[in-house]
């Protein structure tokens, strides 16, 4: 082999192992960032947990009363403090209950610390522009007193308990419409509306998850769904029309295996129809 030829093997070797070298730091070097991501991710995803509750159907229940409460009486500034106060309240009262729950406050001392620095202002600002809204404060200080009860007993997925938080988010309808300047009796039907479709989906969501296959579950669902259609028809004839679905999806999902996230998912799609229809078939 001629000497020049020699050499260019022998460099060419060294590129070779150069280049594995600079393979393997690389893989290290992604393989180390990579974890650093991961660890960064988990601990966002910790935090983030610490400080907002697992339920995601609760924030369906705090949404869409708010929003048909502002579409029905129209928009007014006090109503973004008035969903600062409302938001926060409910994340506030979540770690209550579960300080209630575990009796040990100490756990949730950080949580409340926050979400009542959070609520408070907003809250006091609302009541000292809109003096009126004290008039739900008796029928809340029930509810929660209801919810504190299922806390403390470690119950807190009774049907009791269940509807009691059904009616607080319902009564946002009023209130966000009293915030506006209505007199609260102006919002009381699409507050009925409202009520039968989240009191309905409460025995719906029984009926296909924690009570299946129970049949007082599934027949209390159809019997309340068949007299929400002739309730919401009553109220605005075009409503059947969701409220008959809703009849339907009650006697027929709960023989099909659906996982919570796609329960979850025909709800969303549930609640958008309701959040148009609502004010469109009232108004």
């Amino acid at each position: 082999m001629p000497l020049g030829a020699d050499k260019v093997s022998q460099r060419e070797a060294m590129e070779k192992d150069l280049t594995l070298e600079d393979t393997a730091d690389t893989a290290k070097d992604t393989h180390a960032l990579l974890a650093d991501d991961g660890q960064r991710c988990s601990a966002r995803r910790r935090r983030r947990r610490r400080y907002l509750p697992p339920q995601h159907g609760a924030w369906a229940m705090l949404v869409v009363p708010y929003l048909v409460g502002v579409l029905w009486a129209g928009p007014s500034w006090l109503q973004l403090p008035l969903l600062v106060a409302w938001l926060g309240g409910y994340l506030l009262s979540y770690y209550l209950f579960l300080a209630v729950k575990t009796r040990r406050l100490s756990r949730v001392a950080r949580q409340v610390l926050v979400y009542s620095a959070v609520t408070v202002p907003a809250a006091l600002l609302v009541v000292v522009l809109r003096p009126e809204l004290l008039a739900f404060a008796p029928v809340y200080a029930v509810l929660l007193a209801v919810n504190a009860w299922y806390a403390w007993r470690r119950t807190e997925r009774a049907l009791l308990n269940n509807l009691a938080s059904v009616v607080q988010g319902c009564l946002m309808v009023p209130v966000a419409a009293t915030a506006a300047g209505l007199a609260p009796a102006a919002a009381f039907a699409p507050f009925v509306v409202l009520l039968l479709y989240f009191a309905g989906t409460v025995l719906f969501v029984k009926s296909t998850i924690r009570g299946r296959g129970d049949p007082r579950y599934l027949g209390g669902s159809i019997a309340f769904h068949g007299a929400a259609v002739v309730a919401a028809g009553v109220i605005a004839w075009p409503l059947a029309v969701p409220f008959g679905w809703f009849l339907v999806r009650a006697a027929w999902l709960p023989h099909r295996r659906l996982t919570p996230k796609q329960i979850g998912m025909i709800e969303i799609a549930n609640c958008v129809v309701l959040v148009v229809a609502i004010p469109l078939a009232m108004s």
